[in-house]
């Protein structure tokens, strides 16, 4: 019985360890992919909580660090959340007044490329947001999406292609529909 306590203890002060450490850049991350300040609190929340049910297995997840492995739920639950009827309406515009911390004063430039950002496709933007948003190593992120490194290369190039064509070309998306 005693040792179920201590066990319990010390899950509890790793969460508080990992909260204290990691939940702004998770803030951040679920902002720029949900585009809504009060999702990414509540998916930075449910990062939170599904990583206290699943922090048993993290030990076996196969040298994962802790970072990419929080980041990988943190993907998840903004996969999860971006799938619901809700984000087929999100005006990024107005998401924008609504950034955490660190973006509040941005460049006209810097606005443009955050919302050619969060308009990527899911795939290239979760590789943008953890390699450049998160300063994640392409090994890292490719342990946070559960894929192959050269995979994260490949989605990298394509992501950074899909970019620069997008501040060549301006920002003229005001008119698109997404």
């Amino acid at each position: 019985m005693e040792d179920a306590a201590a066990r319990e203890r010390a899950k509890e002060q790793r969460l508080t360890a990992w909260m204290e450490r990691y939940s702004q850049a998770i803030l951040r991350a679920c902002f720029v992919y949900l585009a809504s300040r009060q999702e990414a609190e509540d998916a930075m929340q449910d990062t939170f909580l599904k990583a206290w049910k699943a922090m048993d297995s993290f030990d076996s997840a196969r040298g994962a660090g802790e970072k990419a492995w929080l980041m990988r739920i943190a993907v998840n639950v903004c996969h999860d959340y971006h799938r619901s009827r809700w984000f087929r309406h999100v005006d990024l515009r107005r998401a924008l007044e609504d950034l955490p911390g660190r973006y509040v004063r941005l460049e006209p430039q810097e606005e443009s490329l955050l919302m050619d950002v969060m308009r990527l496709p899911e795939k290239l933007k979760q590789v943008i947001l953890l390699y450049y948003y998160q300063d994640m190593t392409m090994k890292e992120a490719a342990e946070a999406l559960g894929v192959a490194p050269s995979t994260v290369h490949q989605r990298l190039k394509k992501a950074e292609q899909t970019l620069r064509i997008s501040l060549t070309e301006g920002s003229g998306h005001e008119n698109q529909s997404d």
